[in-house]
C-alpha cells in the first residue's frame, strides 16, 4: 500500500451484470482517488463503462462468496483508507462529505453507514434505519479479511479502534421490481437456510411463521414502513417472506453447497 496526500482513499464495488446500475454508482464515488471494480463475469456491459468512468475493472468469475471477492480485491488498494461499495448502492452529498472528512483527520478508526432503501421506484425515507451499521470505511492497513456468506463484513486486526457513526446514508437500490425481487427472495432465502444450518438451527414451518410475522412487524410497524405507502408494505412482506422461506428450505429442501454467482 502506497500512502500519500494524493492517494487517500480507495472505493471498492463489487458487480455482476450491473449496466442500468454501475454508471449512478461510480459517479456517487467519483472523489475518491482510486475505485477497483471487482467484476463476476458480467455478460453486458457492465465493464465498459466501469472502465469508461475511469474504474480499475478486474474480472474474476471464479466465484465463492462476497467475502473471497472483497479479499481478492484488498491486494489491489493502493490507498491508506479503503470504503466498499455494492453497484446498487449510491454515496449521497451529506455522506460524501463525512467521508471526506473522515478521511482528512487521518484518524485510525472504523466508520459504519446506514442505508435508505429505494423499492419499487420509491425511496422509503420515512422508515426507520432498515438495514445497514455495517462498517465500512476503515485504513487499509487495518483490514484482515471479510467474512460472511452474504452479509460480509470486515475483521480488523485491532478490533479495538473508535467507532463511529455517519449521519448520511446510503440510499441502496435493491428492489427495482417484483419480479426482480422474487428472484432475489430465492437466492437469500437459500443463502440463509445455508447459514442456520452451519450454526446448527432447525428449520419448519412454524419457526418460519414466527420469523415471517416478526421481522413483518418490525419495519412494517416498529420501523414505519406504513408511512412509505404500497411500496413499502411490498418491502417489509418481501422481507417477511424471505424469513420464512429460509426456515422452509432448512426443513424440507436442505440447503446445499452452491457456487452459482449471487446478485445483491
Amino acid at each position: 500500500m502506497i500512502e500519500s496526500p494524493a492517494n487517500r482513499l480507495c472505493v471498492g464495488i463489487l458487480t455482476l451484470n450491473e449496466e442500468r446500475r454501475i454508471a449512478r454508482c461510480i459517479e456517487s464515488a467519483s472523489f475518491a482517488d482510486q475505485i477497483v471494480v471487482i467484476d463476476s463475469g458480467s455478460t453486458d456491459a457492465t465493464r465498459d463503462i466501469a472502465s469508461r468512468m475511469g474504474a480499475e475493472v478486474h474480472m474474476l468469475p471464479d466465484w465463492q462468496g462476497f467475502a473471497v471477492q472483497r479479499n481478492r480485491m484488498l491486494p489491489l488498494v493502493r490507498c491508506d483508507y479503503f470504503f466498499f461499495l455494492d453497484a446498487d448502492e449510491v454515496i449521497t452529498d451529506e455522506l460524501r462529505r463525512e467521508i471526506q472528512q473522515a478521511v482528512a483527520s487521518g484518524e485510525n478508526a472504523a466508520w459504519k453507514v446506514y442505508w435508505d432503501q429505494v423499492a419499487f421506484g420509491k425511496a422509503l425515507s420515512r422508515m426507520a434505519k432498515t438495514a445497514g451499521g455495517v462498517k465500512r470505511l476503515f485504513r487499509t492497513h487495518n483490514v484482515l479479511e471479510f467474512k460472511g456468506v452474504v452479509h460480509e463484513y470486515a475483521q480488523l486486526r485491532d478490533e479495538t479502534v473508535p467507532m463511529h457513526v455517519f449521519k448520511g446514508r446510503l440510499l441502496h437500490f435493491s428492489r427495482d421490481t417484483v419480479y426482480e425481487s422474487l428472484l432475489k427472495l430465492a437466492q437469500y432465502a437459500q443463502l440463509g437456510a445455508r447459514r442456520r444450518e452451519q450454526a446448527g438451527k432447525r428449520g419448519g414451518i412454524w419457526r418460519g411463521l414466527g420469523s415471517a410475522a416478526t421481522n413483518f412487524v418490525r419495519f412494517y410497524v416498529l420501523r414505519r414502513g406504513f408511512l412509505c405507502g404500497p411500496q413499502g408494505f411490498l418491502f417489509c412482506l418481501v422481507v417477511a417472506l424471505e424469513c420464512f422461506f429460509r426456515y422452509a428450505i432448512l426443513e424440507y429442501d436442505p440447503p446445499q453447497e452452491d457456487t452459482a454467482v449471487v446478485k445483491r
